[in-house]
């Protein structure tokens, strides 16, 4: 599977159960929602992903990828420490000048 250069690069990430963002993959001015909360701007970022890693201990298996223009569409299958394990989520990125802009997470 393809995946845009910055979307493998937080998917790499993930896998590897970094403890800090990929902050390479992110623009300065990024925008990240997931869980019903927002998060702007690599301070905001770093300090959720090591919240949620810390929390769920997760890893994101991603197997189908749709893009369209700038957007790219990522399903995956995520496993860790919560109720509903292995769970099915997608990931709407927004990329702009080779950096993922935006990041939405949904069930």
């Amino acid at each position: 599977m393809q995946l845009p250069h910055p979307v493998q690069i937080y998917f790499d990430a993930d896998q590897r159960g970094d403890r800090t963002a990929p902050m390479t993959a992110f623009a300065p001015d990024a925008f990240v929602q997931d869980e019903g909360r927002s998060y702007r701007g690599h301070d905001q970022i770093d300090t959720w992903w090591r919240d949620a890693k810390r929390q769920y201990a997760h890893q994101a298996a991603p197997f189908e990828v749709k893009s369209e223009g700038g957007r790219v569409s990522v399903r995956a299958t995520v496993t860790g420490n919560f109720p509903t394990s292995p769970a099915t989520l997608t990931y709407h990125f927004v990329l702009a000048e080779g950096r993922i802009a935006e990041l939405e997470i949904l069930p």
